[in-house]
């Protein structure tokens, strides 16, 4: 499995274990880069290989930089998709970790994906922001990538001691439950989730019998839950 850091602030470059990603010699800002001024890309350059099993296209912060070149760029909102192509078939799954905004980098993730999982907080402002993102994906999906599909919101750092937790988690599940898949698993807020990001390990390593890991391995069955029901629905369609 491939991580792609879309993230100029690279949060998930330095939980995975790589605190000055601005020293890293290859991020994702220079295999767009490349795409960009169509040089070539030796397939896996910059890749990183995570102790746990996963490899990494790392960020830093030249990827803001990105999006601006992004503006008036020819098939500015494919140039991510461009770059993964140079990458078909040495990965079964490629996740692209997002910057919670809507501008050109965000654009391209979704163009380049198949499928999203939205994690929103629960909490007002963030809940409020969905609305946009679904706009957003809507236009996409009629626009540049067909093939889009969300597979379900996910609620996260639920704090379920607070009335006003569970208030919106229900908002949420009620709002748009009947259009939209609404993860049944909810991530709890966690201390032992914040001090894993400062180890460079997973919470699987860090905490694997906490209620954080516990929640991450429910959504997991849910996910693959709904590939097997994709794979069965492709099956009927193809007889």
């Amino acid at each position: 499995m491939l991580l792609i850091d879309a993230d100029p602030q690279a949060s998930l470059t330095i939980s995975l274990g790589y605190p000055q990603p601005d020293k890293l010699p290859f991020t994702l800002a220079d295999g767009m880069g490349r795409v960009l001024m169509d040089e070539p890309l030796s397939p896996g350059e910059g890749i990183l290989h995570h102790p746990e099993g996963v490899d990494l296209m790392p960020a830093d912060i030249q990827l803001s930089g990105m999006e601006v070149s992004l503006v008036n760029a020819m098939s500015r909102e494919t140039i991510l998709r461009q770059y993964l192509d140079t990458l078909k078939g040495q990965y079964s799954h490629i996740l692209i970790d997002c910057q919670p905004s809507l501008g050109m980098l965000t654009v391209n993730a979704l163009a380049a994906a198949g499928r999203i999982i939205v994690p929103v907080q629960a909490e007002y402002l963030p809940a409020k922001g969905l609305e946009q993102l679904l706009s957003t994906v809507s236009k996409i999906r009629k626009q540049i990538n067909p093939k889009l599909q969300i597979d379900g919101i996910l609620l996260t750092m639920v704090d379920n001691r607070t009335n006003f937790a569970r208030d919106i988690a229900a908002l949420l599940r009620e709002t748009y439950g009947s259009k939209i898949k609404v993860f049944t698993t909810e991530i709890p807020h966690s201390v032992r989730a914040k001090e894993m990001s400062a180890q460079g390990k997973s919470i699987f390593a860090h905490d694997p019998e906490g209620k954080v890991a516990e929640g991450y391995k429910n959504l997991t069955q849910e996910v693959l839950r709904l590939e097997k029901q994709r794979e069965k629905n492709r099956a009927g369609l193809g007889r």
